[in-house]
């Protein structure tokens, strides 16, 4: 596992002293790597305060305009949802997604998201996760502060990072590295316009269908070969449908 490799990204976070809160519970289990998402406030005063000594995290953060800045080059990504969705997603509780997430940092760059402190993620910001973290909290109160659910997680990492060795993981082995959310995000508009080219979807009344394919890949995960085979064989069928036009 290499704690450098796995980012904290907060979304659109609403109170800075929450920013300050997850920078401390951050560096108390040794992460260091901290993104914010259109902050409403930093810098700022109460952010410094509450992050106590771990300002040297606040100052390093990266603060970009969009979610999909943030986490472009990211191979592995994890959104933390606490309800269900419409269409259910590969859903783990924070020590099994530690695992993975240990397991992927090895070779890849992985992002832990989360969202408003009133709202979470929304939906479109968790189509772009491979899984969704859920922290089994008591039904009489769910709750949870921001820098405690951030300390949950970071916490189990840090467990894992004190046991000799993690169990070697399938993408260990994996003879080509695993695509970025950013190419990902590509190749799904080529596919809905390929779709939508050979009236297999009607942008009309999608029915889900490509939060249903989006899911289907991010559970797959593909790497950089296997996206450039499937990006290949959208833009033949493109060419094909095209000439089957011309010659109607």
């Amino acid at each position: 596992m290499d704690l450098d490799n796995i980012r904290i990204v907060l979304v659109n976070t609403s109170h800075p002293g929450n920013i300050g809160g997850v920078a401390r519970a951050m560096k108390n289990m040794g992460l260091s790597r901290l993104y914010l998402v259109e902050p409403r406030q930093f810098p700022h005063e109460e952010a410094d305060w509450r992050a106590a000594s771990a300002g040297d995290v606040l100052q390093s953060a990266v603060v970009t305009p969009t979610l999909e800045e943030a986490i472009g080059d990211c191979q592995f990504v994890v959104g933390t949802s606490a309800r269900e969705r419409r269409i259910p997603w590969p859903l783990l509780d924070p020590r099994q997604c530690a695992q993975r997430m240990a397991s992927a940092s090895s070779q890849q760059q992985v992002a832990v998201l989360f969202g408003r402190e009133d709202r979470g993620l929304t939906n479109e910001e968790l189509k772009l996760c491979n899984l969704h973290l859920h922290v089994p909290t008591s039904e009489a109160y769910s709750s949870l502060n921001l820098a405690m659910a951030v300390q949950i997680v970071c916490y189990e990492l840090r467990m894992l990072q004190a046991q000799p060795v993690l169990p070697r993981s399938e993408d260990d082995q994996w003879d080509t590295p695993f695509t970025s959310v950013e190419n990902m995000e590509r190749f799904y508009v080529h596919l809905e316009q390929t779709l939508t080219d050979i009236e297999f979807l009607d942008p009309a009344a999608p029915r889900q269908l490509m939060s249903r394919l989006r899911r289907l890949y991010s559970r797959v995960r593909l790497d950089e070969m296997e996206l450039n085979i499937l990006r290949g064989i959208l833009t033949e069928t493109q060419k094909w449908v095209a000439r089957a036009n011309k010659s109607r």
